[in-house]
């Protein structure tokens, strides 16, 4: 029975150790295991997968998705962050630039502020292409010059009251429509995502007029395309209590885990802990650290239950760039059978 146990939980279970961490390869495959059936069976998987939403705002998405490998796991986390394509500054056209920002770097803060455009309903420019066309470019006009407060009180120190446009923000930027885009795009749907990010600083006289041009693009290119602020996933967290934690130990237990984590009951006139959520673990193994209890507690992460975290930079909602991430996997699926096909037929 020990054995078996011992079996199962070398399969299903990672066990942080105090010194090192144990079962982190997966070793469920055909034949590596005597009296398991660990070939592939859709129904099987069918049965035991499943996706659920935690939480979903505008920005962020907190989803867990059970039954996968952590291959298929790292393709989607990879996939949001380099092969879902967004619309971002790729040209810089300066007319004027007085500011002490030079060109490059200019250009380079405007290539990295997120554009509010869905860029499903766009086309990837064709190499080469020195003019973008409706169905392949925005563009987007920044002119902005400092001037003088007159009606500035005379003993005035402060910038803001002093000065006239001494901050170039993204509200100073303006969509100029190409071809029929002004049809297409109801006014206010093409923008930067943010209106109160800071380009640079000017002072009296100083001016900056410059003409942007947005491409299609992904983060395997350039990092300005990639849809996502963050995207990561981390294993289920299991802790189980050995033996039982009672009186102070289990005031200090609840200590060496983060916020809600243990919970300390009163049972019978006795503080008892319990795990109550250990999801909202971080697994800082600071229980490690107690002779005393280092031996009453388990930690262990659940090998295919993954908890992953998308924050979305604005550009799409982070529940569609999941699902545009899932499409760009399948066609690469698509891709490789198609590849096999062709290599038999040959």
């Amino acid at each position: 029975m020990a054995a078996a146990q011992a079996v199962q939980e070398m399969r299903t279970r990672v066990v942080l150790g105090e010194f090192g961490v144990r079962n982190v390869h997966t070793t469920d495959f055909p034949g590596n295991y005597s009296g398991y059936d660990d070939a592939w069976d859709q129904d099987r998987f069918e049965k035991n997968f499943r996706v659920d939403v935690v939480h979903l705002d505008e920005n962020s998405l907190e989803f867990d998705m059970v039954g996968i490998d952590a291959a298929i796991a790292n393709a989607f986390r990879r996939i949001l962050l380099a092969e879902v394509p967004t619309m971002a500054v790729e040209k810089v056209l300066v007319y004027n630039n007085t500011s002490i920002v030079q060109d490059e770097i200019l250009a380079h803060r405007l290539g990295l502020i997120p554009i509010h455009a869905d860029p499903r309903l766009f086309e990837y420019r064709n190499q080469g292409d020195e003019e973008g066309t409706e169905i392949d470019t925005l563009q987007f006009r920044l002119q902005v010059r400092c001037t003088r407060n007159p009606h500035a009180a005379k003993d005035s120190s402060d910038p803001n009251e002093l000065y006239v446009n001494h901050k170039v923000y993204t509200r100073h930027m303006t969509w100029v429509p190409l071809g029929n885009q002004a049809d297409l795009f109801p006014e206010g749907t093409i923008r930067p995502v943010h209106d109160d990010i800071l380009i640079a600083q000017l002072r009296p006289g100083q001016e900056i007029d410059l003409l942007m041009h947005c491409v299609k693009g992904i983060g395997k290119d350039h990092a300005k395309f990639s849809p996502v602020a963050t995207a990561s996933y981390r294993l289920l967290p299991d802790i189980t209590l050995l033996e039982p934690v009672e009186g102070e130990a289990a005031e200090e237990l609840s200590r060496c885990f983060s916020p809600g984590v243990i919970e300390v009951q009163e049972v019978q006139g006795k503080k008892v802990a319990r795990v109550a959520n250990p999801r909202l673990d971080t697994f800082s193994r600071e229980v490690f650290r107690n002779e005393k209890l280092k031996k009453l507690v388990r930690l262990a992460r659940v090998r295919d239950h993954y908890i992953f975290s998308v924050e979305s930079t604005g550009v799409l909602p982070p529940d569609v760039l999941v699902r545009e991430a899932i499409k760009v996997l399948m066609g690469k699926c698509r891709r490789f059978l198609d590849e096999l096909d062709a290599v038999q037929m040959d």
